[in-house]
């Protein structure tokens, strides 16, 4: 007899499936008593109905599978913020609270670990690769008891960070792996902050054993676009964009992203149509995007 299981989540991006992530986390939770300077994952602990709302509101407006909120939440980002001992709680917390919103099991929770705020060695003041492997284990073991269906390496400007953390989650999960870097415009094209071309950033990634590779962050859609093709010109498996809602701006002492809805949604079905798997919303995105980009896949 059939199987009555709903397939694999990587099963389905194999099959060509599009998948819709969610929207911004920051954002969403300064929008809700986050304080500038504050930290994001002791919400976890203190304000876990706001954690829990925003995993729901991002599920009922059409995401197949929203982040966790620990970004930040590795031990040398938690210390400076005086939580270095909440660590593991924090994040085994993050993705019990996601996990508790999934309608069912054909909707998915990612792990995020984002960049440690560390440079590694043999930069000067680097930490050593074994301190940066462990950091990341702890969270990535953590988030993977809290019920994450798989871990996103995000955010990522330095490659030896981002191989180094691929590795830790497939030595300490049975989880898949996806791994996503950050890209500037220059006069020369898309480089990291270190240097690091698109077309390395891929290869490398998949190399290391990344499951889903992509890019997020430090841009608008339109750049986005530019950026995904690059990409994809030299990878056909999984891939994921989440894209910004435009480039940052100053208004009356506040950040305000110019990027609406509909306007992304357009672009979102450019990225569709170039075959990327995984689509979804960084900074300044929110609910009402993920609910645009839905309707435009769908219509």
């Amino acid at each position: 007899m059939p199987s009555s299981q709903p397939p694999a989540l990587l099963d389905r991006l194999h099959a060509g499936e599009l998948l819709i992530s969610d929207g911004a986390t920051g954002t969403y939770l300064q929008q809700r008593g986050l304080e500038a300077g504050g930290c994001p994952e002791e919400f976890n602990a203190s304000r876990a109905d706001v954690v829990r709302g925003m995993a729901s509101d991002y599920f009922e407006a059409g995401s197949d599978m929203v982040l966790t909120n620990s970004f930040g939440g590795s031990r040398f980002m938690q210390k400076k913020y005086g939580y270095g001992g909440r660590v593991i709680e924090f994040n085994r917390l993050a993705a019990q609270h996601a996990s508790s919103q999934k309608p069912d099991e054909r909707h998915y929770v990612l792990g995020s670990v984002g960049p440690t705020g560390e440079m590694m060695e043999p930069l000067p003041d680097g930490v050593s690769e074994s301190e940066m492997y462990e950091a990341l284990a702890e969270q990535m073991r953590a988030l993977a008891e809290g019920g994450a269906d798989a871990i996103l390496v995000e955010t990522q400007m330095a490659l030896e960070e981002a191989v180094t953390g691929i590795r830790a989650a497939r030595e300490n999960t049975d989880l898949p792996v996806f791994a996503t870097m950050v890209f500037d415009l220059g006069p020369r094209g898309f480089f990291t902050m270190m240097g690091v071309t698109p077309e390395k950033a891929v290869n490398d990634l998949r190399e290391a054993g990344a499951d889903v590779v992509g890019a997020n962050c430090g841009n608008g859609i339109d750049r986005m676009v530019d950026l995904a093709a690059q990409m994809r010109a030299v990878d056909e498996g999984p891939m994921l964009i989440h894209s910004n809602a435009g480039i940052p701006d100053m208004k009356n002492g506040r950040i305000i992203y110019n990027e609406g809805p509909e306007y992304m949604a357009e672009r979102f079905e450019r990225l569709a149509d170039m075959g990327i798997n995984i689509l979804g919303g960084c900074c300044g995105t929110g609910p009402e995007h993920i609910r645009a980009l839905r309707a435009r896949l769908q219509g």
